[in-house]
C-alpha cells in the first residue's frame, strides 16, 4: 500500500526525521539494503548504541521505520507506504560522499557477514543441516 496523500503533521514529522543527518543517514541504509538491526547501523555508521537507538526511536514514533523480531534480532525497516516519499527524499542527497560511505561500509559488512541478516540466514542454514 502507498500513501496517496497525507496530512500535514504527519507531513511535518516525515520532514522533522530528515532534519537530522543521523536519521538521513539511518533511512539512507534501511531504503538501500532494507532492514537492519541497531547493531548493524552501530557498525557501519559508528555510532553508540544509545544514539542509534535513540534516532530509530524517533523514526518509529514518527511512523517512517517499523520493526521485526527474529530470533533474538529486531531489524528494523521502511514502512512500505513510506517508500515513494523517501525515493523522493532520497534522490537530492544521493551523491553524498558520507551517504556513499555508509553504504560502502555496509556492502563489506555483508559481504564479511558480519552483519545480523546475514547471521540470521546463516544459522538457518547450518539448523538445516
Amino acid at each position: 500500500m502507498r500513501l496517496k496523500n497525507f496530512s500535514l503533521n504527519y507531513g511535518v514529522q516525515v520532514h522533522k526525521a530528515f532534519s537530522e543527518s543521523s536519521r538521513v543517514r539511518i533511512v539512507n541504509i534501511l531504503f538501500t539494503f532494507g532492514k537492519a538491526t541497531t547493531s548493524d547501523l552501530e557498525l557501519i555508521l559508528d555510532f553508540s548504541q544509545a544514539k542509534t537507538s535513540r534516532h530509530l526511536i524517533f523514526l518509529k514514533n514518527s511512523g517512517i521505520v517499523s520493526l521485526e523480531k527474529r530470533d533474538q534480532w529486531v531489524f528494523y525497516y521502511i514502512k512500505d507506504e513510506l517508500m515513494d516519499i523517501i525515493t523522493q527524499m532520497l534522490k537530492f542527497v544521493e551523491k553524498d560522499a558520507l551517504l556513499i560511505n555508509d553504504l560502502e561500509t555496509c556492502k563489506v559488512l555483508l559481504s564479511n557477514r558480519e552483519l545480523a541478516q546475514n547471521k540470521v540466514v546463516k544459522q538457518k542454514y547450518i539448523a538445516k543441516k
